[in-house]
């Protein structure tokens, strides 16, 4: 009697792990699938997100040789240009702020030429503000669309290494006074920093501030000497012409400096870390 029940005891049941088995295999299918649906629903995402981007892409560029370049071309010739918006009425100041903000957007059509031209189209004050909310709506689409869409959307007009070379809007918790202060110097990459921007967590209403105050006062300038040539003051036209021109090489030097320093030093203080960290691990 003893012997039979030892011998039960000791008999494995063959049976339940069978079925525990078959248990492990079924979770582990399950969650193979679960893996391979996630990982095809990512991907079909991600083809989504750059058929959009590419869409968004062509429309923008699109529009812009459409609108864009007339205006461009008749913003070098002030009399024509004048006259065009002044036919236009209301119609016209829409019209040109939809040509600046598809410029902000686009990235490499040139701003200068529109700001001139709105102070000889609308005078200096008045031209400058408008310039200036064309350009600050621009700047909210392209934060908005970099939110949304990252690198692949700014990678259609900036190359990554130009975005990554923007380490201080990663680690200086200074960015945002930085950005500010870039945006107020003229001949500083502002479109570059428009579409880098969108990658960091600055709020919102902070980058409406920074792109509507901090370009201002180049708008400002270039304005009045638009405004100048309207009113065919040509000496002052060029000195505010001039004027603005030797600020831009100014704040391109300054920029350029600032950044390969900033650049040695974020170089210097990670090798420091590397060594503090190699050194601890000796110890």
């Amino acid at each position: 009697m003893r012997r039979r029940r030892d011998e039960a005891l000791q008999t494995p049941v063959t049976g339940y792990s069978d079925h525990s088995t078959r248990c492990l295999k079924i979770i582990y299918k399950t969650e193979s699938c679960e893996k391979m649906s996630a990982e095809k629903s990512a991907a079909r995402k991600r083809i989504l997100g750059i058929v959009i981007v590419a869409a968004i892409f062509a429309v923008v560029i699109l529009i812009s040789y459409q609108i864009c370049r007339p205006m461009l071309e008749m913003a070098e010739t002030p009399e024509q240009f004048r006259e065009y918006i002044a036919d236009k009425g209301f119609a016209g100041i829409l019209l040109f702020m939809a040509a600046i903000i598809l410029q902000v957007i686009a990235a490499v059509i040139p701003g200068g030429p529109f700001e001139v031209a709105a102070g000889y189209a609308f005078g200096t004050f008045k031209g400058a503000l408008i310039a200036d909310i064309a350009m600050t709506i621009g700047s909210i689409i392209v934060f908005l669309f970099v939110k949304k869409f990252g690198m692949r959307f700014i990678e259609l007009f900036f190359p990554k290494e130009k975005v990554e070379s923007l380490s201080f809007l990663k680690t200086d918790k200074k960015k945002d006074f930085i950005v500010f202060i870039f945006f107020l110097i003229p001949g500083t990459p502002k479109d570059l920093l428009s579409y880098a921007v969108g990658l960091t967590d600055m709020k919102l209403l902070t980058w409406v501030f920074i792109t509507f105050v901090g370009r201002f006062p180049a708008i400002l300038i270039s304005a009045v000497g638009g405004s100048a040539a309207g009113e065919k003051k040509y000496g002052m036209f060029a000195v505010f012409i001039g004027l603005t021109v030797l600020l831009c090489i100014a704040g391109a030097i300054f920029y350029k400096k600032w950044h390969a320093a900033h650049n040695a030093a974020g170089d210097d203080s990670s090798e420091t870390e590397n060594t503090d960290s190699s050194g601890e691990k000796e110890e």
